[in-house]
């Protein structure tokens, strides 16, 4: 078994209340979801007007399905517009099914 996890940073430019923002992310957060069938929370920075941090993650059987997972889910944000895209960390852990 296989996961992958991403940690992506978003700003937020023009935001003027908590509200916005949070329309904002949780349309992102929902759309991941439904169009990825993965687990996608909003994790760091929610006081933040201007900033989010959202957590993506996959399962899989297959490690090169799980990287190609990310690599979809990533170019999916970064070609969203209403957000600029800062610092992102992905991973792929794997799982000894032995224990």
């Amino acid at each position: 078994m296989f996961t992958g996890t991403a940690k992506i940073c978003i700003h937020l430019q023009g935001v003027m209340t908590l509200k916005d923002k949070r329309r904002i992310v949780k349309s992102v957060i929902e759309r991941l979801k439904s169009r990825f069938n993965v687990s996608a929370a909003e994790i760091d920075r929610l006081d933040n007007r201007r900033m989010a941090v959202i957590g993506i993650a996959v399962v899989s059987n297959d490690r090169t399905f799980t990287v190609s997972q990310i690599d979809t889910i990533m170019n999916f944000i970064y070609n969203d517009g209403r957000f600029y895209v800062g610092d992102v960390k992905t991973d792929v852990f794997a799982f000894d099914e032995s224990r």
